[in-house]
């Protein structure tokens, strides 16, 4: 799986013969779905240009505080920069600026930048054989591994000075794959599989009518993408939806009906570690689907008879065994009442309620405001937040639960 899919990546560049590779990290980490700025020390544009790196991050490269031809400028504000990164890969990595990191030393933006970061540094050391075999170069190393950070080691090579042996920076392709791994090892969802179900059902009436609902399939689209950034195998069943889904590792299963959903979530349930059924399916059923278009005529109504649909969520509750299993609750009133009942009655772990009379939550919107309720009865409201937020919240929870 792309593990650095939509994660916001700051490169730092500093100013050694490997800064050359930085172009091809840069177009390397695009590739993999990430958004990509560059710092650079001014040193460093001695080697490769802030056009490349600009051209190739489609980002504006930063190399100062200011921007020293234009008088007017806003200063470059390096907390902004460090708060909005996931990630912060420093490459090259020269013992120069090694040290400095070390000992916190700040005389460049880069530096700044490094020294407010609270998302994981990774460093790929490149300089000399002997420069890298140098007990202040191991002390320095260490002092940062001490710090948290995450050292990439010097691949052996020729070098620029002649000389054979450790030193060069890590191929771009290898810096990827290791801070990919490292990642990897610490996502909470790792190798689980995850069931999401999510948007509306449609019951045919006719070949050009249906009964459905407003749903649009953004929550539970958010909760898979989540799921999926955890590390998790996630298979999305999702009904009539036109909201794009951006994560590539998601297996999506498209449906219609009640019952396509219903045969779907059952096929995939037996493996599965997590299920949230988020969709909102339809209750009821036209007895019989009409093979041609009802002709509307004058003056006249229309009445047809409903038969219930499958109720998926309490056939997996019967079904379950080793799953932690989640619905939602869409209530109008008496929300905490109801959905207390649900969860018991459908044999739930967690139950995530919506209520329609709170502004921001329900259909369509980007945001929600839910309630957990969990089979021990613990309560835990939320405020209005966007629904990817939301995700994380139902989905830590979870994890809280799976880890207790």
């Amino acid at each position: 799986m792309r593990v650095l899919s939509q994660k916001k990546i700051l490169l730092g560049v500093t100013a050694g013969i490997a800064a050359y590779k930085a172009a091809f990290l840069v177009r390397l980490l695009v590739k993999q779905g990430a958004e990509v700025k560059v710092v650079m020390t001014p040193k460093a544009k001695e080697f490769v240009t802030p056009l490349t790196l600009s051209t190739l991050s489609k980002n504006e490269v930063y190399s100062s505080f200011t921007n020293q031809e234009n008088d007017n400028a806003q200063w470059n504000n390096h907390v902004e920069l460090a708060l909005w990164a996931d990630l912060f890969i420093i490459a090259p990595a020269t013992a120069n600026t090694l040290s400095k990191m070390a000992h916190g030393t700040s005389d460049n933006l880069l530096l700044a930048t490094y020294l407010s970061a609270k998302c994981p540094v990774y460093f790929a050391p490149a300089m000399d054989l002997d420069m890298y075999k140098h007990p202040s170069s191991k002390q320095t190393f260490d002092t940062l591994i001490g710090y948290g950070n995450h050292m990439i080691p010097a691949a052996s090579g020729e070098l620029a000075s002649g000389l054979v042996g450790q030193g060069r920076m890590a191929e771009p392709e290898t810096i990827i794959s290791f801070i990919s791994s490292e990642i990897l090892k610490n996502l909470p969802l790792q190798g689980k599989k995850v069931l999401v179900t999510a948007g509306p059902t449609h019951e045919l009436i006719d070949p050009v009518r249906f009964i459905g609902n407003h749903s649009s399939g953004k929550m539970g689209i958010a909760i898979a993408e989540h799921a999926s950034s955890l590390g998790a195998h996630v298979t999305l069943v999702l009904g009539p939806s036109s909201v794009p889904i951006s994560d590539k590792n998601i297996d999506v299963v498209r449906v219609t009906t009640a019952q396509q959903m219903y045969d779907a979530v059952h096929q995939f349930y037996q493996t599965t570690t997590i299920a949230i059924c988020s969709a909102a399916v339809a209750d009821f059923k036209p007895v019989t689907v009409l093979d041609q278009k009802i002709k509307k005529k004058t003056g006249e109504g229309l009445s047809f008879d409903l038969e219930p649909t499958k109720d998926i969520l309490a056939s997996l509750g019967l079904q379950k065994k080793h799953q932690f299993l989640v619905g939602f609750a869409l209530e109008t009133q008496n929300e905490l009442e109801n959905s207390k009942k649900k969860l018991e009655k459908k044999n739930l772990d967690l139950i995530v309620l919506n209520s329609l009379r709170d502004k921001g939550a329900g259909f369509k919107a980007d945001t929600n405001k839910v309630t957990l309720i969990d089979k021990d009865n613990k309560v835990t409201p939320f405020d209005v937040k966007s629904k990817k937020d939301v995700a994380r919240d139902i989905l830590e929870h979870i994890i809280s639960k799976l880890d207790a």
